[in-house]
This record gives C-alpha cells, structure tokens and sequence, in this order.
C-alpha cells in the first residue's frame, strides 16, 4: 500500500481563487488544480492508494467548516482513497473541546501551519493545542523549516521546534517538509533521532524557483541517522506530483525494505490502518 501522507485540496468554489493567490506568492506554478478529481487522477496514475489531506485553519471561525469537510471526507474513505485530518487554529480558545470532536468522530490527526497562522510553534497557544492532541491519541502534522510563499517567516524554524520538543516530548508528531523545509543542516544537527516522524512534501523533488530538493546525500544521511521507521513519503500535492514524489523513494539508493516502510508501512502503523 502506498500513502501519501502530505496533500492538500480546495473546495471546487474557491479552489481556482486559492490556488492563483498561493502560486502567485510562491512564484511558481502548481501541478493540480487542487480538487478533490484532480488529486483522485494523480492517485491513479501514481499508484498511490491513500492520500492524508492537511486543511489549513487560517482564521479561528473557520474549524467548523473545516471539520464538517474532514468527517465528511472519511465517510467515504473506503471508496475515495481520501482520508483528511481536522484543523483547528491557536487562537480557538475552545481548542479541548474541538480536539475531543474530531477523537471521538475518528479523525485520525491534526493539521498546524505555524506561518499560515501566524503564531511560533513554540507559543502556549500551540504547545496545548500539540499537548491535548497528544493525551486524545491523534496525530499532529506541522508545517516545518520556511515557506516558499513566505521567506522570510521563521515561525517553525529548528530552534523553535526544538523547543517545543523538549516541552512536550510529543510520540505523534510529524515534522513535514524532511523536518524544515531549507534547513536540513540544522535538522540533521538538531533534530535528527528524536522520537517524530519527518515527511519527504516538497523536499525529493525539483522546487522553481529555488532550484534543486534536498541533496540526495544529505537524505540518505538523515534517513539513515534518524531511522527509515520514521520517514513518511509525501507529495505536498498540487505543489509537487505524487508521481515523482513516489520515484524519488523508489530511485534512491535505500535498501527495498526502506523504501516500502517510507512509501507506505510507516504510515499505515501510524494510522492504524
């Protein structure tokens, strides 16, 4: 089973709208058009057999709607191949009572983006939003390293990150993007070997605009110090295609037993599936 653990879709009304805002931030074009079809379609083509969906809260309101979308995404899992994590924001002072909602529904995680919301991964706000998650059994995914949208924002940055860390010791946290996205050094100084799961969104392949992913040898280095039991692949679609995210697992040097825990046995433990 392959699964990726990293995408992300639109609501077919804004979705046209979102995406040439975020590719014109970025400076660079998405692959999708970042629908739930088109996602369907790159599965199908790339053999993925399960995409996680990561909504991005980006004001406090709308976890409501965010949430309905998540349960009724699952409700249909089995036929779609989609199955989303909830949002919720740091500024929703009721966070315990919306991360009880999504546990009891099923909801298998969260999704944070420290940059989109404006708030350090290291503030109290974020720290019992990880912390209550973490007692409820799900899964937290954050945003980590820079934003291509957004430079020279360091809300998620290795040190903060590392701070946070060592506050919480969290078992269920996924650090997306090789653990920061542009900052694999520090990652590999600091972060590497602590009890997280990285995903590879955005970091296997060709990025526009800045040029090449993270280097093949320093990948295989923070694979091979950090353990393949705690690499998920992902793709970041509609940013980077599921199908070359999938061949730059299977094209890399690591044994075959690595590359089937990255592409879709780490997850499936994880999840629980």
């Amino acid at each position: 089973m392959i699964i990726d653990f990293h995408t992300h879709i639109f609501p077919e009304k804004i979705a046209s709208r979102a995406i040439a805002s975020l590719e014109k931030k970025a400076q660079m074009a998405a692959h999708l058009k970042g629908v739930e079809n088109t996602l369907r379609e790159s599965m199908q083509k790339s053999g993925v057999d399960l995409s996680v969906i990561l909504p991005v809260v980006t004001t406090p309101h709308q976890h409501e709607t965010v949430n309905r979308v998540t349960l009724e995404t699952n409700a249909h899992t089995a036929e779609t191949g989609l199955l989303s994590f909830g949002g919720i924001h740091p500024d929703n002072s009721n966070y315990r009572e919306i991360l009880h909602f999504l546990a009891e529904n099923g909801c298998k995680g969260i999704k944070i983006h420290p940059v989109y919301q404006g708030v350090d991964i290291d503030d109290i706000r974020f720290l019992r939003i990880i912390d209550c998650a973490e007692e409820l059994g799900l899964i937290t995914i954050t945003h980590a390293g820079y934003d291509i949208g957004f430079p020279s924002e360091g809300q998620s940055l290795p040190d903060r990150i590392c701070h946070m860390l060592d506050e919480l010791h969290p078992t269920k946290m996924v650090l997306a993007h090789m653990g920061g996205w542009g900052c694999w050094d520090e990652v590999l100084d600091r972060i590497v070997g602590r009890e997280v799961y990285l995903d590879t969104a955005f970091s296997t392949t060709s990025v526009p605009r800045t040029g090449a992913p993270l280097s093949d040898e320093l990948f295989m280095e923070i694979v091979r110090k950090h353990g393949d039991e705690r690499i998920l692949m992902g793709s970041d679609s509609p940013w980077s295609g599921q199908t070359e995210s999938v061949e730059a697992i299977r094209n890399s040097s690591l044994p075959d037993e690595s590359k089937e825990r990255i592409l879709g046995k780490n997850a499936m433990k994880l999840l629980q599936i």
